[in-house]
């Protein structure tokens, strides 16, 4: 009888179960591509977007990838991070194609430069405000009952952003330097009586200035209308559908929602800001009109049915 002469890994046997594989696999391919040519065909595009460097933007990263998958389209993209940098430049990237997307503050100035995706990141967490105060001052807010009255003492901002535009609009007496940083000494020196943080923000930020007498306000939230966006291009109008389809679909699908409560960012906020025992004071925007705020209530977070 004739030996098989083969080596072990050459057997018979085994060349058999390769064949098989191939095969398998080569079915698996075709049948792949006869239900989704593109899947198959198509190349990819890069998604180039900020790097990430805290949890916040952690969940807005987390958001994308979730809007791109839910587009349906998600075979076509990969992503990549890109060095962090000033808002300012990143909106330079945009513009000349260094960045494809980059998210921030809606606002005229910045939607004249690029196009916003305009659904809430966020659900407007960043508007949902709780002061940092000197120890000791927690009297001055116990007895708060009205808008006005909380007018009578001093917020303090760093000049330059946003939420002192907001606070100013409202004819609050804002204590605005230009350095973020010096805020803390200043509240702690008595220049000001208070500094609204979102709720994420001011366990962290007391904790990081333990060496200054400071704490966190226990009776009131100050809420206004602030939207987060993501922003592309203005020629990119492939990506901006991909991501607005995407989102409109975790949104209805429920998967957003799944993703934003169950974030470690949202879920230690919720749980150490206690709304239900805060008076809640609102004030406008002067960037997004009530009747866009009211007409999207759904994209809103709305602490008090919470």
């Amino acid at each position: 009888m004739m030996r098989n002469n083969l080596p072990k890994v050459f057997s018979t046997s085994n060349i058999c179960r390769s064949t098989c594989r191939f095969r398998c696999s080569f079915a698996i391919i075709i049948a792949v591509w006869l239900t989704n040519p593109s899947f198959a065909l198509a190349e990819t595009t890069t998604i180039y977007h900020p790097e990430t460097r805290n949890l916040q933007h952690s969940l807005i990263l987390d958001t994308l990838h979730l809007a791109i998958r839910k587009s349906g389209q998600g075979h076509l993209y990969v992503f990549e991070a890109q060095g962090y940098t000033s808002e300012a430049k990143q909106i330079t990237q945009i513009q000349n194609g260094n960045l494809s997307v980059m998210w921030s503050g809606a606002q005229a100035q910045t939607e004249n430069k690029m196009t916003p995706i305009r659904i809430p990141i966020l659900k407007g967490l960043l508007g949902h405000r709780i002061f940092i105060i000197r120890e000791g001052s927690q009297r001055l807010f116990d007895e708060i009952q009205t808008l006005d009255e909380l007018k009578g003492l001093r917020p303090g901002q760093a000049r330059f952003t946003q939420y002192t535009a907001i606070l100013k609009h409202a004819n609050m007496k804002v204590v605005d330097p230009v350095k973020h940083e010096t805020l803390f000494k200043m509240l702690e020196g008595g220049r000001f009586d208070y500094f609204p943080r979102a709720v994420h923000e001011p366990w962290s930020e007391v904790e990081n200035h333990h060496n200054l007498p400071l704490a966190i306000e226990e009776k009131i939230l100050l809420v206004y209308p602030y939207a987060m966006y993501f922003f592309v291009a203005h020629e990119n109008q492939a990506l901006k559908n991909t991501i607005e389809t995407g989102f409109r679909a975790a949104i209805e699908d429920g998967s957003f929602d799944q993703l934003f409560f169950n974030h470690e960012l949202v879920r230690n906020a919720f749980e150490k800001s206690n709304f239900k025992s805060r008076k809640i004071f609102r004030i406008q925007n002067p960037n997004i009109s009530d009747a866009a705020y009211q007409q999207n209530s759904a994209l809103w977070l709305n602490v008090e049915n919470m």
